[in-house]
């Protein structure tokens, strides 16, 4: 396999003449989309020996629409300059070394179609568009030459390799012309032969025309006048070859001497030998060609479904080629070739590369004519990403081009060793999921709600389930079956498959019975739950890895945790706010098997959450538990999230990929960013750990592409903020050139339609959008907004001149014609107010204009009209010459008989109509009588009016109501959905009418229509509420929707709805509406989810007045008090944690005299009425059950605060009704969570607010010594004697080490006032930082007080010295040492087989590199020598340390201790600064414990520093 990061790029281009080519050395280029992608080919790839030599080596970014050519520049020494073009109208020029435009222009004012640099003249670039224009653009001189030869479309051009003047073009309708570029475009020859589109032009690589023995009379097709004048043979066209392909099916030699085709070679019909071709998809032929250049009698085409041919051109009478890979199977491409590049690289190697509508870029050696190699290639969004649990290194990437790749990503002699699965699919693959167990067997969705089942190893067609979703298919996973109907007893498999579709539904589809009916989930979660409110939309489903645990993702944010057999609902995290993408569960083979519990999610926020929840499985609650903190939480993405994926090798290590654009790798655990990779330039869309390599990782994303990356090659550890998101690229990016004509104000610059992830709960990523082909369409990218963007072109038209141009320059330019248009406009239009006058004057048009026309003819033929007139009138009998002559005059029908008129009627009503008059011909038909004639033809013809509709009830009740029916239907084809339904309304059709507007999303008219027409207990009424407020969710607009559920009766909805902004007044309101109609429970999440909001932005008052919505928020207000009390103390000590620049706080009544205790219990009782021990237990109860997860260094400050306060609040209920049990365990509680964040200053700031005496009245509250709480109190008063000692130690190197809090806690016996102060004083650490000091001179009076509280402080300290805890912390940490050397060689071992595997290993100093390795983590004497440690002493280690740990009493093991070698570490310090107050018995302790337990080199290190 190998190290190398590598590429699955996006899918050349097309339909392109010349969208691809090399360069001598080993660079080859192909342009996908709007980007060219570089190869590098041969030696110079640097590929791992016995793979391919190529390498996906980078891009060239700067296009913003499809880039339709791309040449090299064959100058040697100017190898590294290439030119493109692009459907944005630019060409632009580069360096690929530096992948940067050189310069650029945009001359064409039209699509440009062809693209060629001068293989003679080293700075020409000659361009060609679909309007027949050529640009010769000169770089070195920046001058440029506008040609036009021919009105006609160009498909192709190429330069001479022979005349620096001469250029060859092919067009659309099959013309070739040979023009001179000296002579101002002068036609050297017009080539006539082909019939249809020239595709490609190859010049004979030697000029004269000795090389080919072509009988010179043969096949002579043309005449010698191309021009029609006799053309002198001249040396600039005297002796060459051209060939060109033809979409008529021929190639045809021409000589340039006589301008006449001398050879046509027509492709011949091959039978297909296994091609993956979908059958019913009929191509389009492209012929394409190459004229080697050592092999003048040969000559290269690709032929009808993409074999590559070589012609010997030696034999002209017979047809005669071989064809490429005769003799291998399945080596050609499968659909037509584009594009032939010949490339040499550094070894002399004659190689052909090929690119071909099947997607693959194919390398052919052009000595055996066979295939070298293949670079797959991707035509759409890569969506899912999946690896084999069975075949290790098995990839599956669903892409949207409607197939499926497997990529063995082990193979040893193929880097892309790529299978494509497209039967069957016929739709962007959105989902994969592999079989658990059984191999090849894969699992797939599709954008169309299709779920199949695919196996790999064979070639027959995929199952597909007969249960389609009604959306694109979410996610899939495989699961244990939940009791359904539809399996039956008897065969029911192991595993069943679960798709979620982005209706909203979970389906259960049997594997071994796809052709039944899949089961819907939702049944038996609501029978099992007895739940009556609407289910929540769900999108996305992940089972945990023991199969017992079911996470359902939902759009509106929340994750429910269901339990096998029946679903029984067991948890609701109410985390996310908008909708879930991506759920995983953590793997369950790491050394910490706990881990397994931990489940992480990401939504459309941009907020990673990380629950634990095994206290939650493992309890099994009776009712559903609601959890409202994460147990840990990933901030630093910018946008939403869309996939996450644990890695496999470490322990709570996560990776996720987002819509900013980047994956990023976290350690969970610490909540800390490792490493972000920036390399895709879309938005990411999945994500999968490399199974076999810890360092290696798949991302797949919008831009078409697949990367595997390495994590510990990342320069960024997190992701790019502020404005660096993608989003804003991409918006850059793509915007198109509009045409010149269509200009807008400059102000209107905005998008057409709002991104697709701007906060709208709509998911884009599993609604993808957009054609499935590349090259001929615009692949997918029309999802993204479009901007009109300031075209170069508009200033090209008038100069001829090369534009290169600053786009603000363009914008001004633009604007300002902007604006010289508009004021025109006005002016043009102001006159028209005169003629609109003058037309209301004019005289009605005539209702019979034939027949007036007629009577106003010559005096002859009005008399004769009046002799057959009286002949008609007066003649007994039927007389065939006076019919005769009635009918040629039809208009004496006014005079004669009915007959004749109504033929009259008949003939001007036909005239009306060819002249666009309807009306005038149904106003005949009426004087006619006939109206339901007219009302049939009228509505045949889709020119109903009201007025035919009004007259409709002449002819009758039923042709009335038809008519009517008639007319609503027509107005729906003309939009007008309102007024359809209004005159539905009128013949009492109230049900169709309000269908008809629901259908068609008018959903206000709708329910007025109802409402007023229908009974109140109708469901259409509830069901039009309820389908508009779910429309109106899904486009943001809450409060109606919430209008909308309350109108339906659904009011648990309404509050969800209202509460999904976020924001503290929609959660407020929520929480109000939630109280008023009875759903407490829900009104009291909502209302501590508002508290929390507006506790974030310190609005103290609207938090408390939030939770007195709910009585059973009380003791919650409590919390929230005292850790206001806590903020607006630590305001006033100034301190960091409790700073603020604008903070509400309440006007409660607080005696400053007092302790902080008393001050709280102060404001609990005049303000919440606390004031018996019944009251303070009600509450203690009320807050017991509420569990926080424990802190780390990432914690952030208010969370920690908040949560500390929470424990503070039950010591001190627990204090105040007199359970001082309770107490002390809520103040460690506290006290520990501040410690294991890190945060000291808090940690004091407790103990000086609820410890001001020290721990002593505790002991005597406690009362007996060998009560439960007994070790918690040590713990405590550990803690306590903890800081005092190290204010202490940072005391002693201050200049007043007077204030000090150890000597404070040491005189006791001071009057409370001087107490007071020395509490509120602050302590060092809280001072400016000031530079080391030498240890000031003591007072003769310190020594004096240090003498006499001495022995008190020391026997203090003596509790910190606890031996069984030291030798507790030692084990402890001997595990963690060892589970994470462990760790570090499962890593290695996997390391050395994948080395292994890949051709005997790489490097023989590879076991050297592996046991520096794996000493590193140890910490023994061993390892420092750089020596391995063996699995049996690491075992032995582990058991050791165990055994230790089970030897010691629970009593010391319940609660955190402070880390005792830390202490001792202190002591010796302080001893070393003060030794009259540490004794020699007591340094020789701590000196003794950190020999015997300070084995880890932190503490040998700090001890050495010490004694050196």
């Amino acid at each position: 396999m190998g190290q190398e990061p590598r590429t699955l790029p996006p899918s050349p281009n097309w339909y392109c003449s010349r969208c691809s080519d090399a360069v001598p050395g080993g660079l080859f280029g192909f342009a996908a989309r709007t980007s060219v992608f570089l190869v590098r080919v041969g030696p110079g790839a640097d590929a791992i020996p016995g793979t391919p030599p190529f390498r996906v080596i980078g891009e060239l970014v700067g296009h913003t629409e499809k880039v339709s050519g791309f040449t090299f520049c064959h100058h040697p020494g100017q190898y590294n300059l290439c030119a493109t073009s692009s459907d944005d109208g630019t060409v632009k020029i580069w360096d690929v070394g530096t992948k940067t435009v050189v310069t650029e222009h945009a001359l064409h004012q039209h699509t440009i179609s062809a693209l060629h640099w001068s293989p003679r003249v080293k700075d020409l670039i000659v361009s060609g568009d679909e309007k027949g224009v050529v640009f010769c653009y000169w770089l070195n001189r920046n001058d440029s030459q506008h040609l036009f030869i021919e009105p006609r479309t160009i498909f192709c051009l190429t330069c001479s390799p022979h005349h620096e003047d001469l250029v060859a073009i092919g067009y659309k309708d099959g013309i070739v012309v040979i023009i001179d570029i000296s002579k101002k475009g002068e036609v050297m020859h017009r080539l006539r032969g082909h019939d249809d589109e020239i595709h490609s032009i190859a010049w004979c690589p030697l000029s004269g025309e000795d090389c080919l023995s072509i009988n010179q009379e043969e096949n002579s097709e043309e005449p010698e006048m191309p021009n029609g004048k006799v053309i002198t043979q001249t040396p600039v066209t005297k002796g060459c070859y051209l060939a060109t392909g033809s979409k008529d099916q021929t190639i045809r030699i021409w000589s340039c001497s006589r301008g006449r085709g001398v050879m046509t070679l027509k492709l011949p019909f091959l039978k297909r030998r296994g091609g993956g071709v979908d059958p019913t998809v009929k191509e389009r032929l492209w012929l394409t060609l190459h004229w080697p250049k050592d092999q003048p009698t040969q000559l290269v085409s690709s032929c009808f479904g993409g074999e590559l041919l070589l012609w010997d051109l030696t034999q002209s009478w017979r047809r005669k080629y071989t064809l490429f890979s005769g003799s291998s199977e399945g080596q050609n491409h499968s659909r037509i070739v584009f594009n032939l590049c010949p490339l040499q690289t550094e070894d002399d190697k004659q190689l052909l590369l090929s690119i071909s509508m099947d997607r693959d870029v194919k390398c052919w050696d052009m000595a055996t004519l066979e295939c070298c190699w293949s670079l797959p290639s991707l035509g759409g969004f890569a969506y899912s990403l999946a690896f084999s649990p069975v075949d290790t290194g098995c990839l599956a990437i669903g892409v949207g081009d409607g197939m499926i790749r497997v990529w063995n990503t082990l193979s040893i002699k193929n880097n892309y060793d790529v299978k494509h699965f497209w039967q069957g699919v016929k739709s962007k693959v959105t989902a994969l999921c592999w079989h658990p167990t059984k191999e090849g067997c894969l699992a797939f969705g599709t954008d169309d709600g299709k779920v199949g089942l695919y196996d790999t190893y064979s070639n027959k067609p995929p199952q597909i389930s007969s249960t389609y979703h009604k959306k694109t298919v979410y996610s899939l996973a495989w699961g244990p079956p939940v009791p359904a109907m539809a399996l039956g007893e008897g065969d029911r498999p192991s595993l069943t498959l679960y798709s979620c579709g982005g209706e909203g539904i979970v389906l259960q589809h049997n594997p071994w019975k796809l052709s039944g009916e899949a089961f819907d989930i939702n049944k038996l979660i609501r029978d099992t739950n007895s739940i009556k409110y609407k289910l929540p939309v769900h999108t996305e489903i992940s089972w945990k890895a023991d199969g017992k645990i079911m996470a359902l993702g939902n759009e509106d944010g929340s994750i429910e945790i269901f339990k096998l057999p029946n679903l029984k609902l067991i948890c609701s995290i109410q985390q996310h706010h908008k909708l879930v993408n991506t759920i995983s569960w953590h793997h369950e083979h790491g050394s910490q098997p706990e881990l397994s519990y931990l489940m992480a999610s990401g939504s459309n926020n941009a907020v990673i959450y990380v629950h634990n929840l095994q206290t939650v499985i493992e309890s099994n609650p009776q009712s559903p538990v609601t959890i409202t903190e994460p147990y840990r939480t990933l901030s630093g993405h910018t946008a939403k999230i869309t996939s996450l994926a644990w890695s496999p090798h470490h322990d709570g290590r996560l990776v996720s990929a987002s819509y900013d654009g980047t994956a990023q790798v976290w350690d969970t655990l610490q909540e800390e960013p490792l490493c972000n990779f920036r390399g895709h330039r879309g938005r990411l869309l999945c994500v999968v750990w490399s199974p076999l390599d810890p360092d290696c990782i798949y991302s797949g994303a919008d831009d078409f592409c697949v990367y595997k990356w390495l994590t510990s090659m990342q320069e960024h550890s997190r992701p790019p903020q502020g404005k660096k998101s993608i989003e804003l690229e991409k918006k850059r990016l793509s915007q198109p050139k509009p045409k010149p004509k269509k200009k807008k104000k400059p102000t209107l610059r905005v998008p057409v339609r709002q991104e697709l992830c701007d906060g709208n709960e709509e998911e884009s990523v599993k609604e993808s959008l957009g054609p499935i082909e590349n090259g001929v369409s615009d692949q997918e990218t029309e999802e993204e907004a479009r901007e009109p963007e300031p075209p170069c072109g508009v200033t090209a038209a008038v100069s001829k001149e090369p534009v290169i141009c600053t786009p603000a320059a363009l914008g001004f330019e633009k604007s300002k014609s902007t604006i010289n248009n508009k004021v025109t406009l006005l002016k043009k239009e102001v006159p028209k107010e005169k003629p609109e006058a003058l037309i209301k004057k004019r005289k009605a048009r005539s209702m019979l204009p034939l027949s007036t026309s007629l009577d106003h003819r010559s005096k002859e033929e009005l008399h004769q009209d009046c002799l057959v007139l009286a002949t008609a009138k007066h003649s007994t009998g039927p007389n065939e010459d006076v019919s005769t002559d009635l009918e040629e005059r039809f208009h004496l029908g006014l005079f004669t008989d009915r007959a004749t008129l109504y033929r009259m009627i008949e003939v001007e009503g036909k005239s009306h109509l060819e002249n666009g008059h309807p009306e005038l011909f149904h106003q005949l038909m009426l004087w006619k009588g006939d109206l339901k004639g007219v009302l049939q033809t009228a509505a045949e013809r889709g020119e109903l009016t009201d007025n035919l509709v009004a007259m409709a009830p002449v002819a009758g009740y039923h042709v009335w109501v038809w008519a009517v029916e008639a007319f609503a239907k027509q107005l729906c084809f003309q939009d007008q959905y309102v007024k359809a339904a209004s005159h539905l309304l009128s013949i009492h059709k109230v049900y169709e009418a309000v269908e008809l507007l629901k259908s068609n999303h008018f959903y206000r008219e709708a329910i007025a229509i109802a409402k007023a027409r229908l009974r109140p207990e109708d469901p259409i009424i509830k069901d039009l509420y309820l389908s508009w407020g779910a429309i109106l969710e899904k486009d943001g607009h809450y409060a109606l929707a919430a209008k909308c559920y309350l109108g339906a009766t659904s009011a648990y909805d309404a509050a969800k709805v209202l509460a999904k902004k976020g924001d503290a007044a929609s959660l407020r309101t929520a929480a109000e509406l939630a109280s008023i109609v009875g759903e407490n429970e829900l009104s009291a999440s909502l209302a501590l989810r508002c508290a929390q909001e507006l506790l974030l932005a310190r609005n103290w008052v609207g938090a408390q007045e939030a939770l007195q919505l709910h009585t059973s928020l009380k003791g919650q207000r409590l919390v929230f008090c005292l850790l206001e009390l806590l903020s607006k103390h630590l305001e006033e000590k100034q301190l960091s944690e409790g700073k603020s620049s604008f903070s509400s706080y309440n006007d409660w009544p607080t005696d400053s005299e007092g302790s902080f205790v008393e001050r709280v219990t102060a404001v609990w009782k005049s303000t919440f009425g606390l004031d018996s021990p019944e009251q303070y237990q009600a509450a203690f109860q009320q807050l017991r059950n509420i569990k926080y997860p424990s802190a780390t260094s990432n914690t952030p400050s208010k969370q920690l605060l908040l949560h500390i306060c929470h424990d503070l609040t039950l010591a001190v209920l627990s204090q105040e009704a007199g359970s001082w049990d309770a107490a002390v365990e809520g103040l460690l509680r506290a006290v520990i969570r501040s410690y294991d964040s890190g945060n000291f200053t808090i940690m004091q700031e407790v103990h000086s607010a609820f410890l001001p005496q020290g721990c002593d009245h505790l002991r005597d509250k406690l009362g007996d010594h060998q009560s439960p709480t007994t070790p918690a109190f040590k713990s405590l008063k550990a803690f306590f004697i903890y800081g005092c000692l190290y204010e202490f130690w940072w005391s002693l190197s201050g200049p007043c080490p007077e204030s000090s809090v150890w000597l404070r806690a040491a005189h006791r016996s001071k009057t409370s006032t001087e107490q007071s102060q020395e509490v509120d004083s602050v302590s060092p650490e809280e001072t400016d930082p000031k530079p080391s000091q030498p240890e000031p001179s003591r007072t003769p009076e310190l020594d004096v007080r240090l003498s006499e509280e001495g022995e008190q402080m020391q026997n203090a300290c003596k509790e910190l010295l606890s031996e069984k805890h030291a030798g507790l912390q030692s084990a402890q940490r001997t595990v963690a040492e060892v589970q994470e050397t462990l760790a570090e060689m499962i890593r290695q071992h996997q390391k050395s087989q994948l080395c292994k595997s890949t051709a005997n290993g790489p490097d023989k100093n590879e076991p050297e590199q592996e046991g520096q390795s794996l000493s590193h983590p140890q910490n023994q004497c061993k390892e420092e020598k750089n020596e391995p440690v063996s699995l049996p002493e690491l075992t032995k280690r582990l058991t050791d340390a165990n055994e230790r740990i089970a030897k010691l009493p629970e009593s010391i093991k319940t609660w955190p201790f402070p880390d005792v070698l830390e202490c001792c570490l202190i002591l010796l310090h302080i001893g070393s600064q003060c030794p009259s107050f540490v004794t020699q018995e007591m340094q020789q302790q701590a000196q003794e414990f950190l020999q015997k337990y300070g084995n880890t080199k932190v503490y040998k290190r700090h001890y050495q520093t010490l004694y050196t």
